[in-house]
């Protein structure tokens, strides 16, 4: 896919979102990995309404080449990009959004994890979501939590593709901005079905090991 269609796939994206409320006013970003660098959306930008010549473009090395300003959250996605390259190489794009019902679950949340395997579809096409420590927006701390969190978990056979940053929202990655899309929906609802059962239980140990064997589960 070209450069181009990457750019207007990212403000379709940020638009279904908008529209759908995972994303109001100017939260929420997201980037997509190039061979010479990376797109990322603006600063202060609303993902409702975001122009393809607009999108920042961003060099390997860190430095933008064209576009508007990019997303404060820049480090965190490139670290993000660094440590997938070794532990999930197909990650091309990541979505960060400041959806409501997992900013809600995560003002009590206590950890490691955000969320307990509690429907098979959060198991197979979410898996574990560990929650960050809490860090003020664009803080390079972050960024290097959540490189740690993706080696570890990858050591563990058990590679991730989100985190919860506490109060903030979730980062996401998948192949597309499609497929992340998707993780992001999967896990919003996730958390919207928590907060209307709270003590729901988990599915059994036997139950995920079916998902494994039958869907490749990275549970």
């Amino acid at each position: 896919m070209t450069e181009a269609q990457m750019r207007e796939d990212i403000c379709r994206v940020g638009r279904s979102l908008f529209e759908r409320g995972y994303v109001h006013a100017t939260a929420g970003n997201i980037s997509v990995r190039l061979d010479d660098g990376f797109l990322i959306t603006p600063t202060d930008a609303c993902l409702g309404f975001l122009r393809p010549d607009k999108i920042a473009k961003v060099g390997l090395d860190g430095q933008q080449i064209s576009g508007d300003r990019a997303s404060k959250t820049l480090v965190l996605h490139r670290r993000i990009y660094e440590a997938t390259r070794e532990t999930d190489p197909e990650t091309h794009c990541i979505i960060h959004t400041h959806s409501t019902h997992l900013v809600a679950l995560s003002l009590t949340a206590v950890g490691p994890e955000l969320l307990s395997a509690i429907t098979p579809y959060f198991v197979m096409k979410v898996g574990h979501v560990p929650l960050v420590g809490y860090h003020r927006p664009g803080c390079s701390e972050a960024a290097d939590e959540v490189a740690a969190l993706i080696h570890q978990y990858a050591a563990q056979g058990t590679p991730i593709r989100a985190v919860m940053m506490p109060r903030l929202g979730p980062n996401v990655w998948n192949c597309s901005p499609e497929a992340a899309m998707a993780t992001l929906e999967e896990l919003e609802e996730t958390a919207r079905l928590m907060l209307l059962v709270p003590n729901a239980p988990p599915l059994s140990e036997s139950e995920i090991d079916e998902m494994r064997a039958a869907f490749g589960a990275r549970w």
